[in-house]
């Protein structure tokens, strides 16, 4: 049984970094490419990040490069995102997400706020 638990979230000013983590289990995670995606209020869910996975090969939503860094462990099974230079645009609840042949699963999510 897949499993996705992602964490990490909170509320940071604008500027500040944050690193969501996500715990996954139930699928050979080292043959997994992965991603992170985000749902602000309102709008649809869109891709983050992707990594391929041996994890050498990783893709950025415009929005997001230069300022976020998407990794995975595969020691641990982790997929994690660092997230730095925070802008208000980025509050969003953050998805971590596995693709089998079609078959889409997700975590419960975690949620990001950048306030001042």
């Amino acid at each position: 049984q897949v499993q996705l638990e992602e964490s990490g979230g909170g509320t940071v000013q604008p500027g500040g970094s944050l690193r969501l983590a996500c715990a996954t289990s139930g699928f050979t995670f080292n043959r997994a490419a992965m991603g992170w995606y985000r749902q602000a209020p309102e709008k649809e869910r869109e891709l983050v990040a992707r990594i391929s996975m041996s994890g050498e090969t990783t893709a950025y939503a415009d929005s997001v490069k230069g300022r976020f860094t998407i990794s995975k462990d595969n020691a641990k099974n982790t997929l994690a995102l660092q997230m730095d230079s925070l802008k208000p645009e980025d509050t969003a609840v953050y998805y971590c997400n596995y693709n089998y042949y079609g078959m889409n699963y997700w975590g419960k999510g975690t949620l990001v706020t950048v306030s001042s």
